[in-house]
């Protein structure tokens, strides 16, 4: 949006076809258009017209000799001069020579007496070729100079007025203009050009100024509707903090199949999960992910794993937790894997995620980690390397009671133990003590 691209609309010399019809006006019209249409000597105009072929024709060389030539004679009208310099103008945009063709148009305007209409054109064609050539100041200069000659500028001016401005970061400042123009065409009934109206969008939001902005943005949906507005009106409720309807708006589009880029998907992923549909939005990454949309880095599969964990899901939370853990060896995402596997009581497997993260280190809860490590051995029967874990936790005030109590439940599980395995053996002697009894053959 910071280069706004200016038609620039080309004179094609047309001043010499209202020169050609100014013939036939009778001697009353004549007095009456003075001021519009000025005489040009019949020698002039013709000299002028052939320098126009030699132009369209592409022969500059030959035109540019003979418009120095005529500009070297003092014996023109002020008008005539106006008009040599104007299709010295035109040469020089044909080429391309912009700061030429402004110069030329520059002399234009300096001629006494000029016809209203030529000087408005004029005016217009240099600010066009300013904003061509990145001259904005100039631009917003010569702009303001044609407002000042045209009594009721039109919505076009005021928009070349609210460019220029933009062009130069004085958003709030061309607020104005801009508006001014939308709103001629909103008064008339007509819809406001769909390029005008993008002009204001950006102007808000670098304004953020997201409440007019959404109403822009819903003019752009109303009268050139396009899935990249409604995307676009999903974020402006998002910069209001209304994503219950950005939610809506990017989940049509989505089931539109018009959401094919990585974080169009995360997003709406993350809205999902934002409003408590978190199977939803791990569905939708998981698709992305199948489809190669949805990147499969760190970030990504931890998202999924998290939608899935809270959709309760925590078979499926597991494999892309794993993965992101081995990507990242991050401690702490080692413990959720943990966790994950602890939910499902896959007890070895936690004991292997919980070494994995006390090895990565950088955890935020040791303690915890310890006393994870505990119960996952205690619950495989393995008390000595359970206790031994509840011991290292205990070392932390945080984790002291917990640990002390689990410390107390494994020594009490341990002494059963015992009582347990003694029991067998006196019954087995017993036994022994009993067939010892029996009489012998």
């Amino acid at each position: 949006m910071k280069r706004i691209a200016t038609k620039l609309t080309c004179l094609g010399f047309t001043c010499l076809c209202l020169l050609a019809a100014t013939a036939s006006l009778s001697a009353q019209e004549k007095e009456r258009e003075t001021k519009q249409t000025v005489a040009m000597s019949q020698q002039v105009y013709e000299k002028l017209t052939e320098i126009q072929e030699l132009v369209e024709a592409k022969n500059y060389a030959g035109a540019s000799g003979l418009l120095r030539e005529m500009r070297a004679n003092e014996k023109l009208s002020p008008y005539e001069r106006a008009q040599v310099w104007n299709l010295s103008g035109y040469a020089a945009y044909l080429q391309e020579n912009y700061q030429e063709a402004i110069n030329a148009y520059e002399q234009v305007l300096i001629q006494p007496e000029l016809p209203e209409a030529l000087t408005l054109t004029t005016l217009k064609t240099m600010a066009q070729l300013q904003f061509t050539i990145e001259d904005y100041p100039k631009a917003l200069e010569t702009v303001r100079r044609l407002m000042k000659v045209v009594p009721e500028p039109s919505a076009d001016v005021y928009m070349l007025e609210g460019q220029a401005l933009f062009q130069m970061n004085r958003y709030q400042e061309a607020l104005k203009p801009i508006k001014t123009a939308v709103d001629m065409y909103r008064s008339q009934g007509e819809a406001p050009k769909e390029n005008w109206l993008l002009l204001l969008r950006v102007i808000y939001f670098e304004l953020k100024d997201y409440k007019n902005m959404l109403e822009v943005v819903k003019e752009l949906v109303q009268y050139y509707p396009k899935d990249t507005y409604i995307l676009t009106l999903a974020g402006v409720y998002s910069e209001l903090g209304d994503t219950k309807k950005q939610l809506a708006l990017t989940e049509v589009l989505y089931e539109k199949g018009l959401l094919n880029t990585n974080g169009h998907i995360t997003n709406l992923a993350n809205l999902y999960l934002l409003h408590g549909l978190p199977y939803k939005a791990a569905e939708v990454l998981d698709k992305g992910m199948k489809a190669k949309i949805v990147e499969e880095n760190d970030r990504n599969l931890r998202l999924m794993s998290q939608a899935w964990y809270q959709a309760r899901e925590d078979e499926l939370a597991i494999p892309p937790m794993a993965r992101a853990a081995r990507m990242t060896k991050d401690g702490d995402l080692y413990i959720r894997l943990a966790q994950a596997y602890i939910n499902l009581e896959q007890w070895s497997e936690a004991v292997t995620a919980l070494n994995d993260a006390l090895s990565a280190g950088g955890l935020k809860r040791t303690d915890q980690a310890y006393i994870m490590m505990g119960m996952s051995y205690f619950n495989q029967k393995r008390l000595e390397q359970a206790r031994d874990a509840f011991q290292k936790a205990s070392r932390d005030q945080r984790s002291a009671k917990a640990a002390q109590q689990w410390i107390a439940y494994v020594d009490s599980e341990v002494r059963r133990k015992e009582l347990m395995d003694q029991e067998v053996e006196y019954k087995e002697r017993d036994r022994d003590a009993m067939l010892d009894a029996l009489p012998q053959n």
